[in-house]
């Protein structure tokens, strides 16, 4: 996966990169000043992102989870327009968040690990 801007075009209008979380370019999410709840909203829609794109584009190892592409953007919506109003972070501050968590789940190959916490959020969450 060279880029993973397809998570900004999920949710989130892009425009010029916010000061956040930059000075590691792939930062784990739970090294910044969120708070656990917020960290786990991050991974879980940078995880749903990433299954919702491979379901979509016919990927075997992400058909294995449910369909994702209706509440997994839904839960992506609500989950990062709470964070904003959480943290007063920005769309453009949000989006590079989970941008950078789903570049950093993709690197390590933990996305199949995060999905059953991440699906038991979904389930949670009423979506």
């Amino acid at each position: 996966m060279n880029s993973i801007s397809f998570l900004a075009a999920l949710a989130l209008a892009q425009s010029p990169v916010p000061e956040i979380a930059t000075t590691a370019q792939f930062t784990k999410v739970s090294d910044t000043s969120l708070s656990s709840e917020n960290r786990a909203v991050v991974r879980c829609s940078a995880a749903f992102a990433l299954v919702a794109h491979g379901q979509a584009n016919g990927n075997e190892d992400a058909k294995k989870w449910p369909e994702l592409s209706e509440r997994g953007r839904e839960f992506f919506v609500r989950a990062l327009a709470g964070l904003m109003d959480d943290t007063g972070l920005n769309r453009d501050g949000v989006s590079q968040l989970v941008s950078i968590e789903a570049q950093r789940l993709w690197n390590a190959g933990e996305v199949n690990a995060v999905m059953p916490a991440c699906l038991l959020m979904l389930e949670t969450s009423g979506v």
